[in-house]
């Protein structure tokens, strides 16, 4: 059914973009899906052979992968390249960072695990907050000497972190950062709506918006509190999320706020920054 899926969507002007394991698409596949529209691929890459495959539970899913990155690209059609970032492989971004350059991708995305979902039973991999400021240290290394574009997701504390790198805690030119970088998007720039119709405003941030199989959409964009208290979220955040000169470039991970303290306002646990101190210390 994805291929009509895929027609039909784009009948009604959407732009396709899918995210995939990659492991069922060969040439042929991979041409069918540019034909049906699909404008960008996101492919999941979570380590090297042996790490990827033990996380996938499936013995060859990574080369299997690689082959269908290898097919959207041969079919022309952009790579973006998800990584989740977690215990067992974060010794391997450098490398995984190179093979995904090397494959082609445009951008690179490190997700960083969030204890909800499925994920609660795997939480122990979740990065702590040292562990996030190690990730964020090295994809600003790697970004300087990489043509693709390098962004961590549940890791809005990079933009702070560049700046406060460079003394940058206030003035005209964290004014003009504000007007570029608007950290956690959570309600913001994107929403997510479930199969079932309920809008979140993120898939990590677990408290409903509405159900646009009851109301209209516009509507719960214009009506819901959890999207209002996350659109006034400077004025709003708690902790020390609330008293973080970063709180409109960054603003903390509001998923990983409620996973670890019930509380999607609330301060985000792994942030390393310290306004008081340099580029912030770990824990």
């Amino acid at each position: 059914d994805i291929f009509d899926l895929l027609e039909y969507s784009q009948d009604l002007g959407f732009s396709n973009t899918m995210a995939t394991n990659a492991t069922m698409i060969d040439d042929l596949v991979a041409q069918k899906l540019r034909d049906s529209g699909v404008s960008i691929a996101a492919v999941s890459l979570d380590g090297n052979k042996e790490t990827h495959d033990s996380i996938r539970n499936r013995r060859g899913s990574f080369d299997l992968a690689v082959r269908g990155i290898r097919s959207l690209g041969n079919a022309g059609i952009p790579i973006h390249i998800n990584i989740t970032a977690m215990d067992m492989n974060m010794r391997q971004v450098e490398e995984v960072t190179h093979l995904s350059e090397e494959l082609g991708a445009s951008i690179i995305l490190y997700y960083q695990l969030v204890p909800v979902g499925r994920g609660e039973e795997i939480g122990d991999s979740a990065l702590t907050k040292s562990e996030n400021r190690e990730l964020i240290t090295l994809i600003s290394d790697l970004q300087k000497n990489c043509d693709a574009i390098i962004e961590p997701v549940a890791g809005p504390q990079y933009w702070s972190y560049l700046l406060n790198r460079k003394g940058l805690r206030g003035g005209p030119v964290l004014g003009l950062a504000e007007k570029v970088f608007h950290g956690c998007s959570a309600g913001r720039g994107f929403v997510y709506i479930k199969p079932d119709g309920e809008v979140l405003a993120c898939p990590f941030v677990d408290a409903s918006c509405g159900n646009v199989r009851e109301q209209s959409f516009d509507s719960i964009w214009g009506k819901s509190a959890v999207l209002e208290n996350l659109r006034n979220r400077e004025e709003r955040l708690k902790g020390r999320c609330g008293e973080c000169n970063y709180r409109t470039v960054c603003g903390g991970c509001r998923g990983r706020a409620q996973a670890m303290t019930g509380d999607y306002m609330g301060e985000d646990p792994c942030c390393f920054i310290e306004e008081d101190g340099g580029d912030g210390d770990a824990a």
